[in-house]
């Protein structure tokens, strides 16, 4: 961990909004822009990335030690996730103590190497996970993933006003499915609102780091397990994903890092 320099965050405060896919194109681009990335996929529940990047069903991490995990490589990223230690059919039914001790042991006994930046997805919501991660961790900032959608910007305000109360800094919300174009004749038309990041991302202070399509492409490339930054790069999609890493890039270039804060000791005595 002390080999990590920055830690980012990429969360959503509600589940089906494309934090997954931000986070693995986010995370390709920051790679495709010459630095070295690790990819932990933190949602427990519901891990998604072995999908997204075409790791074969079964594969696991190698061992070292007996305590300590290799992460698997995939495009390049160094990357792990609960889809490597358990089956697709297993279902995490975990209260939320054991849930955040998984993500204590991949964060802390992933043998990452040296790291410029290690994005985390999140899980959805502002539970255990999240509080598990800023206490674990210094977390460099927080990308909030959000669409349009008046109910999913409630649920992303949420998500801000998390990560302000722990103290981890917003780098930026990422507005998805903003705008969909038909493919047949070019009509555009904004399906869940207009707008709606950039309102979010005024009423914050914060950057509206990228606005994206709700684009047939994103999830087709996705789901078969080469997303768009490496499925077509010279794309607009791919542009746009790539002009995001530069922004937080940007965003981090003074920052402090992502090195582990340490636990209190704690002593109990009769007196």
């Amino acid at each position: 961990m002390n080999k990590i320099r920055h830690i980012i965050a990429v969360a959503s405060g509600k589940g089906g909004v494309g934090k997954s896919t931000t986070a693995v194109n986010l995370a390709l681009a920051l790679l495709a822009r010459g630095s070295r990335v690790g990819l932990l996929d933190a949602d427990i529940y519901g891990p998604s990335q072995q999908l997204m990047l075409g790791v074969a069903e079964g594969v696991r991490p190698e061992q070292q030690g007996g305590q300590y995990l290799l992460p698997v490589e995939a495009h390049g990223l160094k990357t792990m996730s609960m889809g490597y230690l358990v089956t697709e059919r297993t279902p995490m039914v975990w209260r939320g103590p054991m849930a955040g001790g998984a993500l204590g042991q991949m964060l802390e006994q992933t043998l990452w190497g040296e790291l410029d930046y290690l994005v985390i997805d999140m899980p959805p919501g502002t539970g255990d996970i999240q509080l598990t991660l800023s206490q674990k961790a210094s977390v460099a900032g927080a990308i909030i993933v959000t669409t349009p959608q008046d109910i999913a910007l409630l649920d992303a305000q949420k998500g801000i006003e998390m990560f302000r109360k722990v103290g981890v800094p917003i780098l930026g919300v990422v507005e998805n499915m903003a705008v969909h174009i038909c493919s047949q004749c070019g009509h555009r038309e904004h399906i869940f609102g207009e707008h709606g990041g950039q309102r979010i991302a005024v009423e914050y202070g914060v950057p509206l780091l990228a606005s994206l399509p709700l684009a047939l492409s994103i999830r087709e490339q996705t789901d078969a397990g080469r997303p768009p930054v490496i499925a077509e790069p010279e794309s607009a999609v791919a542009a746009t994903y790539l002009e995001m890493a530069a922004a937080v890039e940007a965003a981090l270039a003074d920052g402090a890092g992502g090195a582990v804060r340490q636990f209190p000791e704690i002593n109990i005595a009769d007196d």
